[in-house]
């Protein structure tokens, strides 16, 4: 893009959301040429940071007019490359439309801005006894729009869903300005489902401007029992015994000996740092319930050779054994320069196989594997340890998170579980899908967005690369 059109494009900008909220020098730029997964960078043409509906709506309709580029950015958590920007084109900001609109205790419904903090929901939830069940580990920073963007999950999502499962009504703005409603007040509504093709679209087919979501009862009780092994097969298998018992735990979480050690030196939660796995498995209804379900659940674990099981006494102790869970991902971050963080889906009798092919794979590449997870729907986060400022070992980083992804495809799952596709995994799309398949996704993506505006170059790989993605992973 010429100087002449940038500088034209930002003072229109400028006259639209504000003088301070338009960023155009590299340096205030920095925070905002990648999202959490920084070994993806790109600089923009623009940051804009529009402080209301009216505003973005326009913003969108100007870049339509110039045919500029337009890649949406939550809080910036994401963990597959999907906030990148685009070099020719703005990042659009939606952090300052974060006001929650209104709570309906009635109607257990939340509606919120985009640019609300997960927990935030729950936190203005909580006067009425309610809370909002989609809890990722970064919920004190993700936004509610990105979880959108991404179908978030979290450690509660076995036994309460997904975003997906959990929105009930979203505004978006479409890239001609077009305003549209999907999903509706009452429990279903006519036609075809577009609500849900919204939810994990990854930005790619519009901007959504407010999110309606299903709030939850605070349960009566939740306890959590955590038990730990000696070897991660046994804990892999005793995950599969829970679910075929009957038992749906409101969160049932694996951390192998890695992941362990860190998050336990990293907050004191109490782990057992000789094991060489711990599942921490909540369960949440009636006190008698959770009484009943928390006895078989250590009563299954001991069945498969758990070596220790510890019951929360408290919700201050459940609690702290939560935070060593949450904690995990930056607790990696001390025993190693740096991590890529992977997301893949597999079924949950695959988990013990899966997880010896990864150990196998950790030798093969030279590369330790940390492994902290959502066990109970098979959703993995393998966290691949590398040292950045050794020539080669980020290209083995990538090439063991790709082996990965693909076993996650040859056993029945799939290449992303809760952080979308992105740019990070645009290669393993192909591998996933058919090219009939992925001409499909284009037709949608042309229905939404006919000039291709919308975060070009993410989610769905063109048609014409994906013989080279094949080929490339052939004689890898």
């Amino acid at each position: 893009m010429s100087r002449d059109k940038k500088a034209v494009l930002e003072m229109a900008f400028r006259q639209i959301v504000g003088e301070g909220f338009v960023i155009s020098d590299k340096e205030t730029q920095k925070p905002y040429e990648c999202d959490g997964l920084s070994m993806y960078c790109e600089e923009s043409m623009l940051v804009v940071l529009p402080g209301t509906v009216d505003q973005l709506k326009e913003v969108i309709r100007l870049c339509r007019i110039h045919e500029v580029p337009v890649v949406t950015r939550g809080a910036g958590t994401g963990l597959s490359a999907g906030a990148m920007p685009a070099p020719d084109g703005i990042v659009l900001s939606t952090a300052r439309l974060n006001k929650i609109i209104a709570i309906d205790e009635k109607a257990r419904t939340a509606r919120v801005q985009p640019g609300v903090r997960n927990i935030s929901i729950s936190e203005a939830a909580g006067r009425y006894g309610l809370y909002y069940a989609p809890d990722p580990s970064s919920q004190i920073a993700c936004s509610i729009g990105g979880n959108v963007a991404e179908n978030s999950g979290g450690v509660h999502c076995l036994k309460y869903g997904l975003t997906v499962h959990n929105v009930q009504k979203a505004e978006l703005i479409l890239v001609d300005g077009t305003e549209i409603t999907l999903g509706g007040d009452g429990l279903d509504v006519p036609g075809f489902d577009l609500l849900a093709l919204i939810i994990g679209s990854e930005g790619l087919l519009g901007v959504v401007t407010e999110i309606t979501v299903r709030l939850l009862p605070r349960p009566e009780s939740v306890q959590v029992v955590m038990a730990a092994f000696d070897d991660v097969t046994q804990a892999a298998d005793a995950v599969g015994s829970i679910i075929a018992a009957g038992i749906i735990p409101a969160g049932l979480e694996m951390m192998d000996r890695y992941a362990i050690s860190a998050a336990e030196d990293f907050c004191s939660a109490g782990y057992p740092k000789d094991a060489e796995a711990l599942l921490l498995c909540e369960i949440d209804g009636s006190e008698s319930e959770v009484h009943e379900h928390c006895a078989r659940v250590a009563e299954l674990f001991k069945t498969h050779a758990a070596t220790s099981i510890r019951i929360s006494a408290s919700e201050e102790e459940r609690t702290l054994l939560w935070k060593g869970r949450k904690s995990a991902f930056p607790a990696v971050g001390r025993i190693s320069p740096d991590y890529y963080c992977m997301d893949g889906t597999i079924p949950r009798s695959k988990l013990a196989a899966v997880l010896t092919a990864m150990s196998e794979m950790s030798d093969h590449f030279g590369l330790r594997v940390a492994n902290v997870f959502h066990a109970g729907d098979g959703n993995l986060h393998p966290l691949i340890l590398f040292d950045n400022s050794v020539p080669g070992e980020f290209e083995r980083a990538e090439a063991f998170g790709a082996s990965i992804l693909e076993l996650c495809v040859s056993v029945g799952g799939c290449i992303t579980g809760e952080h979308g596709v992105g740019m990070e995994k645009i290669r393993q799309m192909p591998i996933q899908f058919s090219d009939s398949e992925i001409a499909l996704f284009h037709e949608l993506k042309h229905c939404f967005d006919p000039a291709g505006l919308l975060n070009p170059g993410k989610g769905v790989p063109l048609l014409k690369h994906c013989q080279e993605y094949r080929a490339a992973r052939q004689f890898a």
